[in-house]
């Protein structure tokens, strides 16, 4: 996995604000950015974006792009996009979903309680890795998850993704 793709991960998203600048620095490089802002208007983003491309190919960080229509090195989901396709998996469906779209990786979640969840408990590392058993992808631990919990899955996942683990929550 670590040798085709990145094991630790970073999904952006508005709440992160500023501190989105903190958590690109703190990743490992050679990490992952999966860049969202979805709700951010489109002149703002595509700004956003630039700067993060910037960052990440000084940092040597693989980007995916949720949507695609953007530069990176492939796509979140939907989206037209050449290189790597993750996908997100929060069932079984989703990850067939996203095996039959030729995901190269799924992002498994929520494995634990997380802020982008609110009051929703995390379906926990078993079933999370049953998800996506048997459809030949890496899996990336997602909500709630930090270097530590990762560790502790011994060998369940591929990788882990996180928002507010990089310090850049605001």
């Amino acid at each position: 996995m670590a040798d085709r793709y990145p094991v630790t991960w970073l999904m952006t998203d508005e709440r992160l604000g500023d501190g989105l600048w903190t958590a690109l620095r703190r990743l490992p490089p050679g990490s992952g950015v999966v860049f969202r802002h979805h709700a951010t208007p489109p002149a703002a983003r595509r700004a956003i974006h630039r700067r993060v491309r910037r960052i990440a190919r000084a940092r040597r960080l693989v980007l995916l792009v949720a949507g695609g229509g953007l530069p990176g090195d492939g796509v979140h989901k939907s989206g037209r996009g050449k290189g790597l396709r993750s996908w997100p998996a929060h069932d079984r469906a989703e990850a067939v979903a996203g095996w039959q779209a030729g995901a190269d990786l799924l992002f498994v979640s929520p494995l634990f309680a997380t802020r982008s969840h609110p009051g929703a408990p995390g379906i926990g590392p078993a079933r999370a890795a049953r998800i996506g058993r048997g459809l030949g992808l890496p899996l990336i631990a997602l909500g709630g998850m930090n270097a530590g919990r990762f560790r502790r899955l011994r060998g369940r996942f591929d990788g882990w993704a996180a928002i507010d683990a990089w310090g850049g929550a605001g």
